[in-house]
């Protein structure tokens, strides 16, 4: 399939996601306080059975989904996007067992999900994880006491379950990490909510010789990095998608208004400065798409260079989107930052992209690295 066009069936599927978030999930989304899981929503995802496909989906349908979400209810595809970064290292490297016992659940919008891989320490820089499993012999065979403090986490504290990243073995950086699967009630894990600029809710987790076993290990004991950067490379393009969702729904807005809003004697379109301005959101929200389809694509066909096709995605995605709010609340002036206007959402929605699954920054040095490599 080409990266530049879509089939009937892949627009008809968007169009549909598009109707759904706007008419069913908007709504849920509405009733729900701003930092709580809105559980009702998740809910509804589950029985759309978006979660289930979610969870099956490959880079492209994942980007389709977010991209469609996104530009309907911004909070729907946050939504789901959580369900699917707290789960996909399951996904991707759980037992039988443990698949079993979680997935269905998520599917089904029962279970919420976290990933917990930041710390106060150890944001942008994910190989300097502080958080340690110390070894222990316990009455189900040996195992290991977490102790530390994760920050910054989405779905924290309320989620059901945790995917966690915590030392193993001291001094060997990134080959010292394990990924472990911890239920939200063992004992010792606490955790507090921190109030955001998202509305999304973020926490702090607390771990106070917290008892894993092998049971709850996910992938290899100190291969756990990987697990982590195998997930962050399928959801960073997918995160690009969201981003192209809300640059999409602003530059839609805007074609709305300029078209309608008569100022000097006629339709603000008729002006160059601003039509010019509508061309170059367009034109550079078309350019993030194509990138987020073609890093999609490359990590649908196993290609060598997904690292920096999905750095390149996410950096010129979330940074075009910003570009594309902050231009369409511009030319809307004063009436798109009141509050409940839809810029308004999307210009405190728009900024954390640029910063979480890896800072712009973070996918500057990715992509000279890959480059220089």
């Amino acid at each position: 399939m080409p990266v530049f066009s879509l089939d009937p069936a892949q627009k008809h599927w968007c169009d549909e996601l598009r109707a759904v978030a706007a008419d069913r999930l908007r709504p849920l989304a509405e009733k729900g306080g701003p930092g709580r899981i809105n559980r009702p929503l998740v809910a509804a995802l589950g029985e759309l059975g978006l979660l289930d496909r979610m969870l099956t989906a490959g880079a492209l349908d994942l980007c389709l989904l977010r991209e469609s979400l996104a530009h309907g209810c911004t909070e729907a595809e946050t939504a789901l996007a959580l369900q699917g970064l707290g789960s996909y290292p399951i996904v991707q490297s759980g037992t039988d067992g443990q698949r079993a016992r979680w997935l269905p659940e998520v599917a089904a919008g029962r279970a919420v999900a976290a990933f917990a891989l930041s710390e106060p320490g150890a944001g942008s820089d994910a190989a300097a994880l502080a958080l340690t499993a110390v070894p222990r012999e316990g009455p189900d065979g040996p195992g290991w006491l977490l102790t530390g403090e994760k920050r910054w986490i989405s779905n924290a504290p309320e989620a059901d379950f945790y995917t966690v990243f915590a030392r193993t073995t001291a001094g060997a950086g990134a080959r010292g990490v394990t990924a472990f699967l911890v239920p939200a009630d063992r004992p010792g894990l606490t955790g507090t909510p921190i109030e955001m600029l998202s509305p999304h809710p973020i926490g702090a987790l607390a771990f106070d010789s917290v008892p894993v076993s092998a049971a709850d290990v996910l992938g290899e004991v100190d291969r756990g990095f990987r697990v982590a950067m195998d997930t962050l490379n399928l959801f960073r393009p997918s995160v690009g998608a969201f981003a192209v969702g809300m640059a999409g729904a602003a530059l839609e807005a805007t074609l709305a208004h300029t078209a309608d809003r008569t100022a000097f004697g006629g339709p603000l379109k008729d002006l160059q400065s601003v039509s010019h301005q509508v061309a170059e959101m367009a034109t550079r929200t078309e350019a993030a798409r194509l990138l987020v389809y073609a890093a999609a694509e490359a990590y649908d066909s196993g290609a060598p260079d997904v690292p920096r096709r999905s750095a390149m995605a996410k950096l010129f995605a979330t940074e075009t989107a910003q570009y594309v709010v902050d231009a369409a609340v511009q030319l809307h002036g004063a009436r798109a930052l009141q509050r409940g206007h839809l810029l308004e959402h999307l210009y405190r929605e728009v900024r954390a992209p640029r910063i979480y699954e890896g800072a712009t920054e973070v996918q500057r040095t990715i992509i000279a690295k890959e480059l220089y490599g």
